[in-house]
């Protein structure tokens, strides 16, 4: 069986557990339920952590940036208020960043968990995707510099070869 992710052809003996974080999406029905549950704890002033942390869960697996940026709030919360959730919120607030193309945060969580986890075969995978996009997106990044650079120059010369014409009386 073979998946595409990221324009990457993987293999399914090949696909790790993060990977399943990045490609499939979380239904409706479940966000739904969970952001029930959440504002009703919220709403009774005790949020249990489990619960928030599964809120942000699908938050984060959610096709809608939004959804994203809610997530990170609550692991960020998380990651404040619950010291044994840490390598969890991290991950996964790697993983929401690297989503909403914050590449420098999605790096800089991973980065974090690798020192506590060096071995962690998630966050190592994570890393290669990580800079993998960061190397794609520089190369884009610089072409369309230098075709806005190009687009500056050619008028620029466009103005001066303009200026240097004498006017006609015709």
């Amino acid at each position: 069986m073979l998946f595409v992710i990221e324009k990457k052809i993987i293999m399914a003996d090949e696909k790790k557990p993060f990977l399943l974080d990045l490609q499939s999406a979380s239904s409706l029905d479940d966000i739904e339920a969970l952001r029930s549950e959440y504002n009703t704890q919220l709403n009774s002033g005790k949020v249990n952590p489990q619960t928030k942390f599964d809120f942000a869960y699908v938050l984060v697996k959610s096709a809608s940036r939004k959804d994203h940026e809610a997530a990170l709030v609550l692991l960020h919360e998380l990651y404040k208020e619950n010291p044994a959730r840490r390598r969890e919120c991290l991950y996964y607030l790697s993983i929401g960043n690297f989503k909403l193309s914050n590449y420098v945060e999605a790096r800089k969580f991973n980065e974090i968990l690798l020192q506590m986890e060096p071995r962690n075969v998630q966050s190592l995978k994570l890393r290669e995707l990580i800079d993998e996009k960061v190397r794609s997106d520089g190369l884009i990044g610089m072409a369309i510099v230098g075709g806005v650079v190009a687009s500056v120059v050619a008028f620029a010369l466009a103005l001066f070869a303009y200026s240097g014409r004498k006017p006609s009386n015709g």
